[in-house]
């Protein structure tokens, strides 16, 4: 019995943003049909942190697979990542291990393909600049999708540390041939004042700033946090949003705190929206809002994506079971 290991630059090598953005709006597109097998997440907590454990099987395509991530907040006083993951890929029709891959690249690459495939349907058309709260992992996957699906030519950013900020910036310019103007700003205000797509990807658990900044026709998207006591966006915000959409309704008012908090009503799941069944954006000033929790299925499409391209690259490194 033979599997594949992967590594983050194996990860990183056979899912492209553009085609990641691809697999995410099948994900999304078959979560909202009730076509896939997606058991509720298990949270095992120790007295350091949680793990969290992802399976989703999805028939239409025969993607199956397994995450298994976890969030420590001491890990980087040990010189570790405070968010690990890995991901099991399996045969469905045998239930054999097919691939194990990083999963805490996976999860970057296809948590920023799901905000733009929210940017490409919610934002409007002719948005040009990004207003761009945090400067890790998720602010970059973030910035790149939307990159991949808009012509961005400016962008605010703001980070905790300064030093984060200032070592993002000149990243920007290396993602794509148009680069875009990059501004790092000392307030919200100038964070979010001129956007038309406001990105969210913090660890804050208040919000990041006063939604009455925020001009008609903005996209607001907030991948940052995952639990009902914290927020990156203000009531404001979410009274404001005349459409809200979300990865999965359930998951979201079970786990979103900027839903949770301001009791907000929820409009569509981006599936719902792909497959024609609710409405999108309707005006050019309606402002949007999206928030993501994440669900296993995006895990289990982009497993299945990056699998298949690295077999047809001979990526990684197989190993023998048995032996």
């Amino acid at each position: 019995m033979e599997i594949r290991i992967l590594t983050a630059a194996d990860v990183r090598a056979a899912l492209p943003m553009p085609k990641a953005i691809d697999a995410m709006r099948d994900a999304y597109s078959q979560l909202s049909a009730g076509t896939v097998v997606m058991p509720p997440r298990q949270h095992l907590s120790t007295d350091k942190g949680i793990t969290l454990v992802m399976p989703a099987y999805l028939p239409e395509r025969s993607e199956f697979g397994i995450k298994v991530v976890s969030v420590y907040d001491d890990n980087p006083d040990l010189n570790l990542p405070r968010i690990t993951a890995t991901v099991l890929v399996l045969d469905p029709e045998t239930g054999a291990p097919e691939a194990f891959m990083d999963g805490t690249s996976l999860t970057a690459i296809r948590t920023g393909a799901g905000g733009g495939v929210a940017v490409d349907i919610l934002a409007r058309k002719d948005a040009k600049t990004v207003g761009l709260f945090g400067a890790g992992v998720q602010a970059r996957a973030q910035l790149q999708a939307v990159m991949a699906v808009r012509d961005i030519e400016h962008v605010n950013l703001i980070s905790r540390t300064h030093a984060s900020a200032e070592q993002l910036a000149p990243e920007i310019s290396e993602w794509w041939k148009d680069v875009p103007e990059v501004d790092i700003v000392s307030t919200p205000q100038e964070v979010v004042a001129d956007a038309d797509i406001v990105l969210c990807a913090t660890t804050s658990a208040t919000p990041l700033f006063d939604g009455n900044d925020l001009k008609p026709g903005t996209h607001i998207t907030a991948v940052g946090t995952f639990v009902p006591e914290k927020r990156e966006v203000d009531t404001t915000t979410i009274r404001r949003a005349n459409r809200i959409v979300v990865d999965s309704r359930k998951d979201c008012l079970e786990e979103a705190g900027d839903l949770i908090i301001p009791n907000a009503n929820v409009d569509a799941e981006i599936g719902e929206i792909i497959n024609g069944d609710k409405q999108g954006r309707q005006s050019d000033d309606e402002i949007t809002f999206f928030k993501s929790v994440g669900v296993a299925v995006q895990d289990a499409v982009a497993a299945s994506a990056v699998l298949s391209e690295a077999e047809a690259k001979d990526l990684g490194t197989i190993i023998d079971m048995l032996q």
